[in-house]
């Protein structure tokens, strides 16, 4: 078997792994980030099926390799393109999902057609283990390969061109693997060859750009769609990265003016507005400016001017520069310097290049400095020292309102960053943060517990004095100071907010009498939550309260995840009077995703599996051995989900935590299933069971060792460069990866050693297990932290070795000479069946071609 024959795997590998990524993308543009979890658990739960189709049809298929290989490849272009096109237009209305019954459907509807070209991308690399059994090894590193490039080769493509165009480029992989494949028919080779390359230039080239443009399908909700419904509104700029799609709109009959928290003391108008937002909904405005501070004058009557008021000439360091208001804030204020980080490298071109005379050139400025950098990792590693930090309002109050960034982790407000912030503040310093107001509160309230815990864990006894706390009528802004704030300070918080028409909802030495005087609530909830989360009833207050605010931390940095299901009954019945706007319908509709792969899996998975049940041994093994692949499908997403949204913080964004600990685990949990027979012979001396429980051990070790040890490696690298943050967390994967690549291979070459039939149920189980946990991992760590996910993984796997051991292995130590330690352990060869992260295969074992284990599979 040649090189070039193996090559479609590596295409279609990389082409289905890359589809995956993007996915994410567009889902994110489409809907919101948490759809992000949701598509892992579809392309699993694609895989798992396709294992299933080749379990009971493997035979005629093998039979007819080449055509079924090329129109498989075929299918996933086609599919790649029209699944998602038809997913994006489907009516599905995530903020409906609990209380509409229809959006259910739609829901399944939107897994019934994004899993197909999982299906069938799986159903080509499954395929090529079943043909070539014993050429796994070859087969085997060609498709790793490909993967790994397709995980990273997609975030470098969408640094090239839109998502739209990078969904058309992945659809002609399919149809360029096809085409490879289709050379060895022996009929109508050149014919079926040049008709495959031909839908593959028309899929990459010439496709109708509304196929896959997902703009005009955004959900109705997201602020942009909103801003284009306004007449002769309209799109002047667009950019695009795997950090966001930047819209700049320009609305000349209905103009922009956007400034959150504007006093109702205003009377100045503000300038012309552009609006930028990012995927569709996290909005900022770049303001016109023509070198004349009076003409923005208007900010100064915002709530997050009010750092400046105890500030004079103040070093500020803005965290989030956006289309530069916060800047024009600083300048018209007489800030002597201002250094602003911003993350997306098009917004940065966008200000500099595009838009810079527009915006009076304030980023041109010899005192204005823009970095870009992600905003955390610039606080933690600045030489530089602050007289105030300011953090800027930047993402949209529907967005917020409707609790969407729920599964969104953010480690900007965790207690963490809040010491990191305070510790390049000089000794004066204050760090201002602007949150949209809420009722009844939750953004705020979280945030004021978290800077609370954040300075007592610097050791301030009283941080109540530490704090200060306004509200407008549509925001708050937070004031955190590193020494305590002063008769004079707390004068000049006064001043400011009495001729602003802004309440206070905190400052030392505050009364009841000072509170709820203009923008006045039924119940004055900030003060009130304040007041109890200083006081020694804070733990009591916590928990009592209708939603989460306990502070956010670097385990568990789900800042925007306020809920609580006892909550659930009452605000659901309030939802005729407004109460539907107080879910948090970001985690709802990831609960229901996890119930819809519950019964697809068990329809395409373990229903087909059901039915041959028979064939499967008696009960009692079939219990042991399910549970055994049920508990490493649940272990090894555990772990690898809780990894992808760790490293985020490290890697600085969702999409590159993805791309790479999926990269990762893939090829280095494939590296530890091809040597997983070496391990067994020299660690296990011949055991399957003993090499697994070894391998569970060393999991465990490493695992436990990660927890403590990453948030320091993470602290002292932050600084290094991006391309070395991907080669150090792809080190920091590969041990445990490998180790982790061990025990699917091993148990599976146990279970096949004693009857065949077990294969396709064990492959099934564990299917089913690892479409459930994607969802599941991300659902456990909003409630006990990434701590809490990987032990849970770490304690399955300690617990699995016990389900194998017993009579059958000391039986087949001495009957079997494929397990005596004789001779390397032969292990079945991997299909579509198994977790498409890892691709877990290694030795055949020694059945006919045609046997049920030659097209076994499963997770690591």
């Amino acid at each position: 078997m040649s090189a070039g024959s193996l090559l479609p795997v590596s295409l279609i590998s990389a082409a289905t792994l890359a589809y995956e990524v993007l996915l994410m993308r567009l889902f994110s543009i489409i809907q919101w980030h948490h759809f992000a979890y949701m598509i892992i658990s579809i392309a699993l739960l694609g895989f798992g099926a396709s294992g299933t189709f080749i379990a009971l049809a493997r035979r005629p298929l093998v039979k007819r390799y080449p055509v079924a290989f090329a129109a498989s490849a075929a299918l996933f272009g086609i599919t790649a393109v029209t699944s998602f096109a038809g997913a994006e237009r489907l009516p599905f209305n995530a903020l409906e999902i609990v209380w509409n019954p229809r959006q259910l459907g739609w829901l399944a509807a939107s897994y019934a057609l994004l899993i197909l070209p999982f299906f069938f991308g799986a159903t080509c690399i499954g395929l090529a283990f079943s043909r070539h059994p014993g050429q796994i090894g070859r087969v085997y590193a060609f498709d790793l390969v490909g993967a790994g490039i397709g995980a990273l080769g997609a975030v470098g493509l969408l640094f090239l061109v839109f998502p739209a165009a990078a969904l058309r480029f992945v659809a002609a992989l399919g149809f360029a693997a096809a085409a490879l494949a289709a050379t060895g028919m022996a009929r109508h080779r050149r014919l079926a060859a040049g008709s495959l390359a031909l839908a593959a230039v028309v899929i990459a080239v010439w496709l109708p750009p509304s196929w896959t443009d997902p703009g005009p399908h955004m959900s109705q909700y997201k602020g942009l769609r909103m801003a284009l419904e306004v007449p002769n509104a309209r799109v002047v700029a667009e950019r695009s990265s795997p950090l966001g799609l930047l819209t700049v709109v320009e609305s000349p009959t209905v103009p922009f003016r956007y400034a959150p928290g504007l006093s109702l003391a205003n009377t100045q108008e503000p300038p012309p507005q552009l609006a930028v937002f990012t995927d569709g909904d996290s909005i900022t405005a770049i303001t016109a400016y023509d070198g004349d501070p009076t003409t923005v004058a208007y900010l100064e009557r915002t709530t997050a001017a009010l750092p400046y008021r105890i500030l004079e000439r103040p070093r500020v360091l803005i965290l989030g520069a956006g289309g530069g208001e916060q800047v024009l804030l600083a300048l018209r204020a007489g800030a002597d310097t201002v250094d602003a980080v911003e993350v997306n490298p098009q917004m940065i071109d966008l200000a500099l290049n595009q838009f810079s005379v527009f915006v009076g050139g304030i980023f041109s400025r010899p005192n204005v400095h823009l970095h870009l950098a992600e905003a955390r990792t610039f606080a933690a590693t600045t030489g530089e020292r602050y007289d105030l930090i300011q953090m800027p309002l930047l993402d949209s109050f529907s967005a917020a309102a409707a609790g969407v960034q729920s599964m969104h982790e953010n480690y900007t407000y965790s207690v963490e960053a809040l010491r990191d912030y305070l510790s390049v503040l000089r000794p004066d310093g204050v760090v201002a943060i602007t949150r949209w107001l809420r009722v009844p509160p939750r953004d705020i309230l979280k945030l004021f517990a978290t800077a609370a815990a954040a300075l007592e864990a610097d050791g301030v006894a009283a941080p109540g004095r530490h704090l200060a706390l306004i509200r407008s009528w549509n925001t708050a802004t937070l004031l955190v100071a590193k020494s305590t704030f002063t008769a004079e300070d707390v004068a000049a918080i006064r001043g400011f907010a009495a001729e602003n028409f802004f309440d206070i909802s905190w400052v030392p030495d505050i009364s009841a009498s000072d509170v709820n005087r203009y923008n006045q609530f039924d119940q004055e909830y900030l003060y009130e939550g304040a007041v109890a989360l200083l006081g020694p009833e804070r733990a009591d207050f916590i928990e009592r309260y209708k939603f989460d605010i306990a502070p956010a931390t670097d385990n568990r940095p789900y800042f925007f995840d306020f809920f609580r299901w006892r909550a659930l009954p009452e605000l659901l019945a309030l939802r005729t009077q407004g109460g539907a706007a107080m879910l948090d319908w970001g985690y709802l509709i990831l609960v229901t995703a996890l119930a819809q792969a519950v019964i697809l899996s068990a329809v395409l998975i373990l229903l087909p599996l059901w039915l041959r049940r028979r064939a499967l041994g008696r009960a009692v093994h079939r219990l042991r051995f399910g549970l055994y692949f049920l508990a490493l499908g649940l272990a090894f997403l555990f772990i690898e989900i809780a990894f992808i949204q760790r490293f985020v913080l490290f890697l600085g964004h969702p999409l590159y935590a993805v791309a790479v600990v999926l990269a990762g685990f893939l090829a280095f949990a494939g590296l530890g299933s091809a040597l997983a027979a070496r391990w067994m012979a020299a660690a296990g001396r011949g055991s399957p069971v003993r090499g697994i429980a070894l391998a569970v051990v060393v999991i465990a070790f490493l695992a436990v060792t990660y927890l403590l040890a990453l948030p320091a490696i993470f602290e002292r690298l932050l600084a290094v460069p991006d391309a070395a943050k991907i080669a150090i967390a792809l080190l920091l994967i590969a041990p445990l990866a490998v180790f982790m690549g061990m025990p699917f291979p091993l148990g599976l070459g146990h279970v096949g050693a004693r009857s065949e039939e077990f294969i396709p149920g064990a492959w099934g189980i564990n299917g089913c297990a690892s479409v459930l946990s994607a969802i599941l991992a991300a659902l456990l760590a909003m409630h006990i932290g990434f701590t809490g996910v990987v032990t849970i993984a770490t304690i399955l796997y300690l617990v699995a070795p016990a389900l194998l051991a017993g009579s059958w292995d000391r039986y087949d130590q001495q009957t079997s000479p494929g397990l005596s330690g004789s001779e390397p352990l032969s292990l079945p060869p991997r299909d579509a069946g198994d977790h498409y992260h890892a691709r877990h295969a290694a030795q055949p074992l020694r059945h006919p071609p045609d046997s049920p284990a030659a097209s076994a599979g499963g997770c690591a």
